[in-house]
């Protein structure tokens, strides 16, 4: 889905995990009314990397590990490996068992994102929920971002929430929405040739880009 700040995307998310649930219709999920599953089985189907990363006081190994307690050490790594962030934490003073602090001020705001992206690679979701991975990292990092975001998308439903309109074009869905309506929807060139409100913003995107959200499905 795309739409402007305020459009319903992030409404969209909280329904499908249950925060909220839907007062008319229903959603699926493999054909299944997500109202009749339990709400914490419901979210283990999601794999979530957010503006704002969440890491806690210990390990890195144990925060790799969150989503997946039984991990084994090479499932660990392995996971740091497709994430992009293996090499960074071996050059840490105690590798995999150097310590976060709990502010996890002492790594920087890249690393902490790709070792969320690592956790959430390990826990192996069916669907997954990215709000704006790549928003305040540099351009060297965000590419090393993007990169374990396409690795960890392979073969799931994902939800993406992104600030840069460049980051949509290979989506194979996207849901124009505007007033917490959907307004259009189809392929980035299809939406496109239609000259609609996708458009309209697509090629004005300098002058909105810092002011819009987007929130589309792969």
């Amino acid at each position: 889905m795309y739409g402007p700040t305020g459009a319903g995307k992030t409404t969209m998310v909280k329904l499908l995990m249950r925060f909220y649930d839907v007062t008319d219709g229903a959603i699926l999920i493999d054909g299944n009314n997500i109202k009749d599953f339990d709400r914490g089985e419901l979210r283990k189907m999601f794999g979530m990397v957010l503006q704002d990363t969440w890491l806690f006081g210990g390990t890195v190994k144990d925060n790799i590990k969150y989503g997946k307690e039984e991990a084994t050490d090479d499932q660990v790594i392995e996971a740091a490996k497709a994430a992009h962030v293996h090499h960074f934490i071996k050059t840490l003073p105690q590798g995999y068992h150097s310590i976060i602090n709990e502010e996890s001020s002492n790594i920087s705001a890249g690393q902490k994102q790709l070792m969320t992206i690592a956790r959430v690679i390990l826990a192996d979701p069916k669907i997954l929920i990215l709000d704006e991975a790549t928003s305040s990292i540099d351009t060297r990092t965000e590419i090393q971002i993007q990169s374990a975001m396409d690795h960890l998308m392979k073969g799931r439903t994902s939800f993406i929430i992104a600030h840069r309109l460049s980051t949509i074009k290979n989506a194979d869905l996207i849901l124009v929405m505007n007033h917490g309506d959907i307004v259009e929807q189809g392929k980035h060139d299809e939406l496109l040739k239609k000259n609609g409100f996708y458009a309209e913003l697509y090629n004005s995107q300098f002058e909105v880009e810092e002011r819009i959200e987007i929130l589309y499905i792969i």
